[in-house]
């Protein structure tokens, strides 16, 4: 028997037909048509009334506002979660605790609540000053003039934003490899310049990504400051809308905006994700090259 008698035939490869993906595609983008076609052919939206207010004045203003407010809300948050998280991973029991306590109350009480203690602090302190401990005063000021709303707004919203991320930090914090904090004690290095060298560039990689959703959330949260009086988005369309009584194109206008502004903050968090996942993989080499092994459970270079 020849070679070529002897060869067996190719298998013909069958590919395997999903139809239940098919059908299950099918529904959604039929269900997908008939949302889209309602919502431009329902004369209820009033479209034609979405792109002059997009643009208004009034809509603007209160965007600006919107996002000053998220930018220093979560100033305030990212430097305050970094303090608090420092503070919880400290051996100091004092520290420690009253960074837990911090965490533990400002998580554990509404954010409405808090909004609306610090608008009205004036109540309990009337006034607040600077002098010697359980001594006298050399300065004071009125609490009523100097937590005005603006500052009661930002003080609320970055102050419980800064126990958040109190936790997301130290989880990126205990993320890194305690053996790097010990290589580079035993090269001399202090606690804080081994915190900002080696141990924050590789704790990014898990603290970027809930930061991202954290300032997402925020300036949606902004909208929240309307208990204290405050204007922003949500409350300039609700004070336009209470006069012409055009409600839904008005929330058309809010919706579409914190969309723009969500869709661009994505973008950024994944640029940022990227440049700190390349600068740590340097990071990395760098201090391998120095300490002589790989860091995360690498072997030592011979």
């Amino acid at each position: 028997m020849s070679t070529e008698e002897r060869r067996p035939e190719p298998v013909k490869a069958v590919p395997v037909r999903h139809v239940g993906r098919w059908i299950g595609g099918a529904i959604v983008l039929a269900l997908a048509a008939l949302a889209v076609r309602s919502i431009i052919v329902n004369p209820n939206f009033h479209w034609e009334l979405v792109g002059p207010y997009l643009f208004d004045t009034r809509i603007a203003n209160g965007l600006v506002t919107t996002l000053l407010l998220t930018v220093g809300s979560m100033a305030i948050g990212i430097i305050g979660g970094i303090v608090l998280a420092i503070m919880r991973l400290s051996p100091n029991p004092v520290l420690s605790g009253a960074a837990g306590v911090y965490i533990w109350l400002f998580r554990g009480t509404p954010l409405i609540t808090q909004l609306i203690f610090w608008a009205n602090l004036g109540a309990l302190y009337p006034t607040f000053g600077l002098g010697i401990p359980f001594g006298p005063e050399f300065v004071t000021w009125q609490t009523t003039a100097t937590i005005t709303v603006p500052v009661a707004a930002l003080l609320g919203l970055g102050l419980n934003e800064a126990a958040y991320m109190a936790e997301i930090v130290r989880a990126g914090i205990s993320s890194v490899d305690e053996g790097q904090n010990e290589a580079a004690g035993a090269l001399g290095m202090t606690r804080g310049k081994t915190l900002r060298r080696i141990v924050l560039p590789q704790a990014m990689r898990v603290i970027i990504p809930p930061t991202g959703n954290q300032v997402i959330s925020m300036l949606k949260t902004t909208s929240l400051v309307v208990v204290i009086g405050y204007t922003e988005l949500t409350v300039v369309a609700q004070q336009i809308y209470a006069q012409n009584y055009k409600v839904i194109p008005l929330l058309v206008v809010t919706a579409i905006w914190y969309l723009v502004c969500t869709s661009v903050l994505t973008v950024f968090q994944g640029f940022i994700e990227r440049k700190f996942s390349q600068s740590t993989i340097q990071t990395t080499g760098w201090a391998s090259r120095m300490f002589g092994f790989r860091f995360g459970g690498g072997k030592d270079r011979q």
